[in-house]
C-alpha cells in the first residue's frame, strides 16, 4: 500500500465532523438495451466516500476553525484525516474492537506484512475495503486464537500495514486477524469557501465538500 502524497496527518475538527453528513459512492454504468432489459457494469472496483462538513458548522468559532484548517491545507492541495462516526471501527456499532474482528490473511511461514482491511457483507459479494489510516494505539492483532504481543508486531499508521517481527511471522495456515479504529483520508473538494454571515451570531458555510483520497 503506497503512501498518500500531499497528506497532512491531522484530523479535521471532530466537533464539526460529528454533525456532518456523507457516505460511500460507487460508479455504475447502466446501458438500456433495445429489448427493455439493461446491462450494468461496475466502473470502480472500490467505493469512494464523500462528505459535506457544512452541516456541522453551528457557530462563528466553527467557521474560524474551518477557515484555518482550509487555509493550512491550501484548499484541495493537501489531504487529511476525517472521522466518519457512522463507520470508524472494525467492530459492529456499540462494541469495542477486538483482535479477532477482521481477517487480514493466512500465514505461510514467510509473509511478514499484512494490510488492514474491513469487510462488508457476507453472503453474496462481500467487499474488502483497504484501511490505510488506523487510529494510533487502537490496532490489536491476533494470530490464530492468541493476541500478538506489542513487541511482536509493528503498525504503520500512515499505510495500515501490519509487520511481524523476525521470529514471530505467522506460521503456515494460521489466520491473521485484527481490530482497530480508523479515519478516512480525504481532501477538500473545492478551492473556495462560501461563508454566509446573515445570521451574525452563528453564521454558516452552506457546503464544505470533501472526497476520499484513494491510496
Amino acid at each position: 500500500m503506497p503512501l498518500i502524497e500531499g497528506f497532512h496527518d491531522v484530523r479535521f475538527p471532530t466537533g464539526i465532523s460529528l454533525r456532518s453528513g456523507g457516505g460511500p459512492e460507487r460508479k455504475t454504468e447502466i446501458v438500456a438495451l433495445a429489448s427493455g432489459r439493461e446491462k450494468r457494469n461496475q466502473r470502480w472496483a472500490d467505493s469512494r466516500r464523500r462528505y459535506d462538513a457544512g452541516y456541522g458548522v453551528r457557530s462563528l468559532a466553527d467557521i474560524h476553525a474551518v477557515i484555518a484548517f482550509f487555509e493550512e491545507r491550501r484548499g484541495r492541495l493537501f489531504g487529511f484525516r476525517w472521522l466518519d462516526r457512522t463507520d470508524d471501527a472494525s467492530a459492529p456499532p456499540g462494541t469495542e474492537p477486538t483482535p479477532f474482528d477482521q481477517v487480514l490473511g493466512t500465514g505461510d511461514g514467510a509473509t511478514a506484512v499484512f494490510q488492514l482491511v474491513k469487510r462488508y457483507g457476507s453472503d453474496h459479494a462481500p467487499y474488502a475495503r483497504t484501511i490505510a489510516k488506523p487510529v494510533a494505539g487502537s490496532v490489536r492483532v491476533a494470530v490464530g486464537s492468541a493476541e500478538a504481543a506489542p513487541g511482536h508486531v509493528a503498525i504503520d499508521h500512515a499505510t495500515g500495514r501490519v509487520t511481524f517481527a523476525p521470529g514471530h511471522i505467522p506460521p503456515s495456515g494460521a489466520i491473521v486477524t485484527a481490530g482497530f479504529r480508523f479515519d478516512v483520508p480525504v481532501r477538500f473538494d473545492t478551492d473556495a469557501l462560501s461563508i454566509n454571515l446573515a445570521a451574525f451570531e452563528a453564521g454558516e458555510i452552506p457546503s464544505i465538500p470533501l472526497v476520499e483520497i484513494r491510496p
